[in-house]
């Protein structure tokens, strides 16, 4: 079953418009090797190796944020497909370097 792109998908451009480039696939290959762990995992013990170098702040084509390795964190699938997203919609992305949600209101607080 095909979905029929969004305006916002038509909007946004591609991956490579976006800057998930080959550039970007050295950074993240990188990253991983050094953080190889989803951090959201290890906030409860458990140790999920990490598939996505997430962007804490969504960049919305920002590319000095988007480069910022300050805003980057290692997630497994799981958590950058649900979790992760669902803090996004709901406005809770903000998380401390242990990928904890800082915001009052989210319910790990």
């Amino acid at each position: 079953m095909s979905e029929i792109p969004s305006a916002y998908d038509d909007r946004r451009g591609s991956s490579a418009q976006r800057g998930y480039d080959n550039r970007w696939k050295k950074a993240r290959a990188g990253y991983l090797r050094k953080h190889p762990l989803c951090i959201m995992c290890q906030a409860t013990g458990r140790l999920v190796p990490a598939v996505i170098v997430d962007h804490i702040k969504p960049h919305r084509g920002d590319m000095v944020l988007f480069w910022d390795r300050n805003n980057w964190q290692s997630l497994c699938k799981w958590h950058h497909d649900s979790v992760k997203q669902r803090m996004e919609r709901g406005g809770l992305a903000a998380c401390d370097e242990s990928g904890i949600p800082t915001s009052p209101g989210h319910h790990w607080s």
